[in-house]
């Protein structure tokens, strides 16, 4: 399933480029085990943290992607599109923290002043958002750490800890740890391999370029690429660039294309054109494009990561872009269960019980408007707790999209879960969003129910005010 933020037709889109990790190559969860263990070791061995935390393991389910950390706070949370902590969803260390606490840390509220504390990639310098997969084991190393030093009464500086842990994190990927693991065991590691040449050869079939941009190092994504798709996989791209440094690739004009040669080997001549079937290094998007000519809606190009891929293709050079959102498929799985389905239901027609009967100040109709809020929210947390039972869904909060989403709208025309939902629509297919209608358009909360499934005081009342 392809979900289309912006419309989009597949028949304008002659130039298709792609990201390598968590794009093309998908990756089994067990690396997040691996990266945890050696990052909390990495910890004891060379930054002297205490052997009490060997006993903390990685948690599987306990962070979702695009949480953010207050690093003075010591809080990992879930903000709503509108700047709002979620409540129930702040933890300190691996415990939430109580809703009336979290208000009195930020003055009273539960809004976060995000433009003060994070900048345009979600990096701080105050907060930070975690946006990226192989970031969760880092997010559940920091909730466990934390937890050791609460759970011990240890003091220690919240500044100093999440630098650590975060250069630890650094050394399993810098040091190459990663890429070994991987290489090591590919055919377990790496996901949906076969796809990936399907889908190659579907957009070669139809005369469409491809390229490919990464952060990776050619040697890892050469061995990935002839495990997925076979030996001659640099034949189907028009240009291939590793070690691109993004996002500073998309906007720092000074480094050039360098050109690597069979063995991987860096070489000096300048770079005037880029050639099929040759491997650069690094270079720069202003360069990239001056050399192709490639510009514009006619580009799709498909990412893991909203802003390291693809924040700045869109807002600053108009490029179409695709985002490859691996959750999507588990989150659709659930909201299509017969629970989720009733839940919301039910949550929906309490909503507009609450806001038609709170006009009616007698006793006995006060009393019924508390236990319905009650209600209400014993289903949110029911409803949170099917996706995750700390954090909840990375789309939504209880009933506003979730920061995440609101990125992912905003940087993305599409969303999948996987490259190879490509494989099910024609190569001339037009994705038109749902028309979802603004507050004023729909104000009858009638509207948003499943009138056909069940029955509600004042429906047929209100069905009359047109």
């Amino acid at each position: 399933m392809i979900c289309a933020n912006n419309e989009i037709s597949l028949a304008d889109i002659e130039i298709y480029g792609f990201d390598y990790d968590y794009t093309l190559a998908q990756y089994s969860d067990g690396l997040h085990t691996m990266i945890f263990n050696t990052a909390r070791d990495i910890l004891i061995q060379h930054y002297k943290y205490p052997e009490g935390i060997k006993k903390y393991e990685y948690i599987p389910g306990f962070a979702v992607r695009g949480l953010h950390y207050d690093i003075q706070k010591s809080l990992l949370m879930k903000i709503d599109a509108y700047h709002y902590v979620q409540l129930g969803t702040a933890y300190r260390g691996l415990k939430p923290v109580p809703d009336d606490e979290l208000r009195d840390l930020y003055g009273g509220t539960q809004h976060i002043p995000l433009f003060q504390m994070s900048d345009f990639y979600g990096k701080g310098p105050s907060i930070k958002q975690f946006m990226d997969i192989f970031s969760l084991p880092e997010m559940t190393l920091i909730a466990s750490v934390t937890d050791f030093f609460i759970s011990n009464s240890i003091e220690f500086d919240p500044v100093h800890l999440f630098k650590d842990i975060t250069e630890s994190i650094k050394d399993v990927h810098v040091k190459g740890m990663v890429y070994t693991w991987i290489e090591k065991d590919m055919e377990h590691r790496i996901l949906h391999g076969d796809d990936i040449l399907a889908v190659l050869n579907r957009l070669l079939k139809h005369k469409k370029k491809l390229f490919l941009i990464t952060n990776s190092p050619f040697s890892f994504v050469n061995k990935g690429m002839k495990h997925m798709v076979g030996k001659d996989w640099r034949d189907l791209f028009d240009v291939i660039i590793v070690k691109a440094d993004k996002p500073a690739f998309f906007t720092d004009r000074r480094k050039p294309f360098r050109r690597l040669d069979e063995t991987g080997s860096l070489q000096w001549d300048k770079i005037n054109s880029l050639e099929k079937g040759k491997i650069y290094k690094q270079g720069n998007l202003f360069d990239f494009l001056y050399l192709t000519g490639w510009r514009g809606s006619k580009v799709l190009y498909f990412g893991d990561h909203l802003y390291s891929d693809l924040a700045d293709l869109m807002v600053r050079h108009g490029w179409r872009t695709g985002a490859i959102v691996p959750e999507l498929e588990a989150e659709i799985r659930i909201i299509n269960t017969e629970q989720y389905v009733n839940s919301l239901t039910w949550q929906q027609a309490l909503t507009g019980l609450l806001e038609r009967m709170q006009t009616h100040q007698d006793a006995e109709s006060k009393q019924v408007l508390i236990e319905w809020l009650k209600e209400r929210q014993e289903l949110r947390a029911i409803t949170k707790n099917l996706f995750n039972p700390q954090f909840g869904s990375i789309f939504r909060t209880y009933h506003n999209p979730t920061y995440f989403s609101r990125r992912l709208v905003r940087f993305s025309d599409v969303y999948m879960a996987s490259i190879s939902c490509l494989l099910n629509y024609d190569m001339n297919f037009t994705f038109y969003p749902r028309r979802t209608p603004l507050q004023h358009e729909a104000p009858l909360w009638m509207d948003q129910l499943c009138t056909g499934c069940m029955k509600t005081p004042f429906l047929e009342e209100m069905g009359q005010i047109r």
